[in-house]
Formats: C-alpha cells, structure tokens, sequence
C-alpha cells in the first residue's frame, strides 16, 4: 500500500511539472507570487554607440510612445555594449507635455534596488522599482538620465524618431522643461518599458530590420508599422490589452552582423527576456540578400547568403521562442526592385522565401506585408503611395497598410 501512494505521488508531482514546464509565458507569469503582472508597453533593441557625442555633468531627456497604459511602470537600461560600468547620476519617469516639458506632477523618481543612482556593469541591464504613475495607452513619456561623466554612450539606439533633448551641464531630470545644447533623434541606454497590467495583458514584438524599426517614417509621428499597429488594436475592444512594441533594427541581418548583432544572436535579448511576450511577428531577411550586391557602398563585407539558410535561421528563432511558449508570426519580406542593392539573384531567393513562409507551415500565422505594399502591375516594386522614395522603404501611409494588413484573429 505504501509503495502505490509513494507511486501516486510521484506521478502527480511528475504531472504538475511536466504542466508548468509546458505552460504558455503568460499563463506562466500570471504565477508570479506577488501578484504582478508586467508586460513591456515599449522597447528597442540596444546598439553599439558611435563614438559622436561626450556627455560630461549633462542631463539627456528622451521621449518614448507607449502601447498599453496603466498606473505602475518600470524602466529598463542597459549597458550591453559596455566596456566599462556606467554610473547613472539620476533618472526620472514623466508624462510629456510638448517638447522638453513634461506634466506638472507627472515627476517621478526612478530608484534602483531602492537607491536613486546605480552603476550598471558592463553588459548588463539594469531594472528600476516599480513607480506608481497613470498615464493612458499610446502615451509620450518622458526619461531623463542624469549622468556624471564624462562618458561616451556605448550603448544606444540611432533610429529612435523621436527627438532627445541634451541638457546644458547639471541635474535637470526633474525641471519641467530642458533647455537642451543640442537635439538628436537618438535613444540612449534604454532597453524597455514596463508596465503593471491585467493577467489576459500580453506583448507582441515585431521583429526585424529598417522596415519593422521605421526608418524613413516621419519624425514623432510614431509612423512604424508596429506604433501604428498599436494604436488600431487600442481602438478595438478585443485586442486594447496586447501591446505592440519595436525590436526592429535598420541594417540587421538574420546570418551576419553588420548593423547591430545579427538576429540570431540578439533573438534572446530582444524577444524572450521581455515581460509579457506572448507573440512576435518575424520580417527579416532582406538585407541578408541585398547587402552582398553593394558591399562597397554599404561598407560591409560580401557575404552571400542561400535561401535555404536564411530559412534555416527563420526555423531556428521559431523553435527558441516555441520554447518559451510564443506564438510566430511570420512575415513575408516586402518588394525592393528599384532599390541601391537590388539583384535578380536576391529577387529569386526573396521569392522563394515568401513561398516557405506562407505554405510551409512552420509559423503559428503568417502576414502577407509583400501581397499589402506591392504593385499588383510591377509586384517586384513598391506601390508608387507606399514608396518612401528609396524603392525598399515604406513611407507612413504603407507603413499602415502593413499593420492594416495583419488579422487580429493571430493573437486570440
């Protein structure tokens, strides 16, 4: 009798965990023993700095547009590119009012492990106490880091369209408003917001390259496919509580580095360690096949690429995030004939690409964005509306056919 309970209570324990280990990531999270649910509302992807800029006693105020709201938040930094630590002086969470001014009594202090500056290893992010703020979805907040200096950003990301504002010397992460010395549109050292939601909240990471990051949208129009995307889910009822966030990187390849780590190496970083994460739509690959036609312009080395490897790197993200209990999507690579680096060689690859990825059935879905912004007379190039002018970049209004473009019947 002894030894059949012992076995029945082996076989239950062996059940309870085989049914965690499978748990999807969210039901997983909604086991977190506090209570709390977080789910990143924004993020983008960290890349090596350029050594441009040489912040000495200044403050940096950043502007960043999130997807869901609520009443707690977080923010994540980061000094991945690091080679030494980085002393942040302060840090500061507002609403944005216009500008460099934020709301009146919108000022929150930003602490880490209960302290108001921190010293973030090389490498490392670094993770502030939650704040008690409300603020809507699609908000404008508002992150100023006061750093000592002197100190050259390692750790950045170039395409933030948004406008940074840098302080002339001094503390001002708390001033209403920031007289800056200069203007960029360059995030630094952040990683991620995050924010305090209901236990069905849940993200979705569009991954990719210039077309997910948004280049050659308009500045502070939040013009990207993903931002756009964001704000037609919060007009829906059945999708308000999936946040839709931007891991895109301009340049990124799936097989080779070049601008920022290549896709395979940042997947971890990017998609599977942010909260929430319950979906990711995958488009890459096209600079995989144009870079090698014009390396000297590009400055990059030739590397030619088959389609079958880059299909292989494809299967390779959708079985690591399989793993964690994400649903793929995935997205057909967009025309680009017209465009500097343009070849038949890479037209045939992309063709035969878009062919695995909407019959091979290795996706959990799949958005059709080449069928969205294509010339039905010339389906190699851009719809002349869409064009941004490069041939190989949507402007706003065919970024929002690619977000008009995705079923929202994917995330349920």
């Amino acid at each position: 009798m002894k030894k059949c309970v012992r076995g029945m209570v082996l076989a239950l324990g062996l059940a309870l965990i085989l049914a965690t280990q499978s748990m999807p990531a969210r039901a997983a999270a909604a086991q977190n023993p506090n209570g709390e649910h977080w789910v990143a509302t924004w993020i983008t992807a960290p890349l090596r700095g350029l050594p441009k800029l040489t912040l000495r006693n200044q403050t940096v105020r950043m502007i960043v547009h999130t997807s869901i709201g609520g009443n707690r938040f977080r923010v994540e930094l980061s000094n991945a590119f690091g080679r030494h630590s980085l002393v942040i002086g302060a840090a500061h969470l507002a609403i944005q009012a216009k500008g460099s001014s934020i709301v009146p009594g919108s000022d929150r202090t930003l602490t880490f492990n209960g302290s108001p500056s921190v010293t973030i290893p090389p490498g490392a992010p670094m993770l502030s106490d939650p704040v008690s703020l409300t603020a809507p979805p699609l908000a404008d907040l508002s992150i100023s880091i006061y750093v000592p200096g002197p100190v050259i950003p390692s750790t950045e990301h170039t395409v933030a369209l948004e406008t940074t504002y840098i302080s002339r010397p001094g503390n001002f992460t708390s001033s209403v408003g920031i007289t800056p010395t200069r203007t960029n549109a360059t995030w630094y050292w952040l990683s991620a917001v995050d924010v305090e939601a209901a236990p069905d909240a849940a993200a979705i990471v569009g991954f990719g390259d210039s077309i997910t990051d948004g280049y050659n949208s308009k500045l502070g129009a939040n013009g990207s496919w993903p931002a756009q995307l964001a704000a037609r889910f919060q007009t829906n009822p059945a999708t308000a509580h999936l946040a839709v966030v931007n891991a895109g990187i301009s340049g990124n390849r799936i097989l080779h580095d070049v601008y920022g780590p290549d896709a395979l190496a940042r997947f971890d970083r990017d998609v599977l360690a942010h909260d929430g994460v319950k979906y990711v739509v995958i488009l890459e690959g096209i600079n995989d096949l144009g870079f090698p036609h014009e390396p000297r312009k590009y400055k990059v080395p030739h590397q030619e690429v088959t389609a079958q490897q880059l299909i292989g790197g494809l299967r390779q993200m959708i079985e690591r995030a399989h793993a964690h209990g994400i649903r793929v999507i995935g997205a057909t690579l967009t025309p680009y004939k017209g465009s500097l680096y343009y070849s038949k060689e890479g037209e045939a690859k992309r063709e035969a690409i878009n062919h695995w990825i909407r019959t091979s059935g290795a996706f959990d879905g799949v958005v059709d964005f080449a069928a969205a912004v294509r010339d039905p007379k010339h389906p190699r190039r851009f719809l002349s509306a869409y064009d941004s002018g490069d041939h190989l970049h949507p402007n706003d209004v065919g970024y929002k056919a690619m977000a008009d473009a995705i079923n929202p019947a994917l995330f349920r």
